[in-house]
């Protein structure tokens, strides 16, 4: 008996330690491998025919809009190509250098580019939020009031700030299919979003995934030999808690349907005693009253865990803030009335309602009956705990 309970131990200890030491994959652990990526933003035209030369002559030969000018869209496989779709406007604005002269005035500038990229990261890496990338391409352009066919070179980033939104920053050089034409360089910077992703597993996501595969795997087996050791007893503890539970919960709503149906019979009992009626404009006691208080008296005596809340009410008749205090007095009149015979104050609560909320249709713009305004000045009760 003592070397089944050592084993036991053992085993409950092998499955504690296989657990505690079991790794998660996390985002870390894995790498988009495909997607579609639409961007939006902005572009730059240096088409000053010295652009190679004056790289970075933005004064004088680049040209920009104040607003949106690129949109892009593209498909992006595991391997690490990629085709994407460009189009761009601009405007070369007057007295900017084109073509190597100042133009005179402004020009529309338009170009549609296909390309074809490959992801640097299959060369120096995974790097997670870092994209470089290089390509080439064909496209059309019109600018300085003259069309024509470009051979593209283009290099730059991607940075992702997220799994789906990134920032893109490239740069292209547009070389003329026709040699009368001056070549041009078009950079470009904006949002980019992924969509359609296919991510796979990086290499050391696969490697922890193959660690958790075999700790499951032993888990597993360690599992089964606790099962099988003890599945008899298991099974007997579950149906001796089960038939216990279910006891326990019987006698529990037997205990319920006792409470309601005795706390029922109590309302009864109150209800049957009538409310307290107060004569017009008056906030004192009749006898009839009184009787109806010593009887709700008793009734809380017999319970001494009974809890009431009092309501006093008036009729329509008179301003509201009138009827509000007379209310007030003769919620007063009743609690004092059952204080005075001996009930205490933790079993009563009460609240004035004024003419808040009559019991007919006695309104200040319906006529009734003398009889009819009584029903309304009154006082009620109602448990609230027991």
């Amino acid at each position: 008996m003592r070397k089944k309970g050592f084993l036991l131990v053992i085993l409950v200890a092998n499955v504690f330690l296989t657990y505690a030491q079991t790794p998660e994959l996390t985002k870390k652990d894995s790498t988009i491998v495909s997607s579609w990526i639409a961007g939006i933003g902005f572009n730059a035209v240096d088409d000053s025919d010295d652009e190679f030369n004056r790289l970075f002559d933005i004064k004088d030969a680049w040209n920009a809009v104040p607003f949106p000018s690129r949109l892009s869209i593209g498909r992006y496989f595991k391997n690490g190509l990629g085709i994407e779709s460009i189009a761009a406007y601009n405007k070369y604005k007057k007295d900017k250098i084109v073509d190597g002269l100042p133009i005179a005035s402004d020009k529309d500038y338009f170009s549609i580019d296909s390309r074809l990229s490959y992801d640097l990261n299959k060369i120096i890496g995974e790097t997670g939020w870092f994209d470089p990338y290089a390509g080439v391409g064909i496209g059309y352009t019109y600018a300085n009031d003259i069309s024509r066919g470009t051979y593209n070179a283009v290099l730059g980033f991607r940075t992702w700030f997220s799994e789906r939104i990134g920032l893109d920053v490239n740069s292209s050089g547009k070389w003329t299919m026709n040699k009368n034409y001056t070549n041009h360089l078009q950079h470009a910077i904006g949002v980019v979003y992924r969509f359609n992703v296919e991510k796979e597993l990086n290499k050391d996501g696969e490697a922890k995934l193959e660690l958790i595969e075999a700790l499951e795997k032993e888990a597993a087996r360690v599992n089964d030999s606790i099962a099988l050791a003890n599945e008899n007893k298991l099974l007997a503890e579950k149906l001796e808690k089960e038939k216990e539970a279910a006891r326990l919960a019987q006698i529990e709503k037997e205990k319920e349907e006792a409470r309601a149906k005795e706390k029922t019979d109590i309302q009864n009992k109150i209800d049957a005693l009538e409310n307290v009626y107060f004569p017009l404009n008056a906030s004192y006691l009749t006898p009839s009253s009184k009787n109806v208080l010593s009887n709700l008296n008793s009734i809380l005596n017999e319970h001494p865990k009974l809890q009431l809340e009092i309501s006093s009410h008036t009729d329509s008749r008179g301003s509201s803030a009138y009827n509000q205090l007379l209310s007030e007095r003769r919620l007063k009149s009743t609690i004092d009335y059952l204080l005075n015979n001996g009930v205490g104050t933790d079993r009563i609560t009460g609240k004035a309602y004024g003419e808040e909320k009559l019991m007919n249709e006695c309104d200040d713009d319906t006529k009734c009956s003398e009889i009819k305004h009584k029903e309304n000045r009154r006082s009620e009760f109602k448990i609230i705990n027991y």
